[in-house]
């Protein structure tokens, strides 16, 4: 997966934007981040999960994902090598996170978006 396929793809859940914060882009639902490109360096994202669903991601996809290190990794925030991950392995962790991160009301208004797992 690319950079911009990363992109496209946190884009695509309603009402997602792109903004930034310490000279990352990162995804917003709401005013709250659910991924982010470029940390630790443009070979990696990072979706925020909760710790059950870091859990899984990890242990299904060893190749592409990781815990961040320390607190942050603790409480689900995980990254994603970008090169080995793929479009149908990434989809449902930003779903994961998205769903968690994202206003009730608009989960209700996607019951297409399943919720996490």
């Amino acid at each position: 997966m690319t950079i911009d396929g990363f992109r496209k793809l946190a884009l695509t859940l309603p009402q997602s934007e792109e903004l930034a914060h310490g000279g990352h882009p990162d995804f917003r639902v709401g005013k709250r981040v659910f991924a982010s490109l470029g940390y630790p360096d443009p070979s990696w994202a990072v979706v925020k999960l909760a710790p059950v669903q870091q859990t899984k991601f990890v242990k299904l996809y060893p190749q592409v994902f990781v815990p961040v290190k320390g607190t942050w990794g603790a409480q689900g925030s995980t990254q994603v090598k970008l090169r080995p991950a793929t479009q149908a392995v990434v989809w449902p962790a930003l779903v994961a996170a998205w769903h968690d991160r994202a206003p009730r009301k608009l989960v209700a208004k996607n019951p297409m978006l399943p919720p996490p797992t």
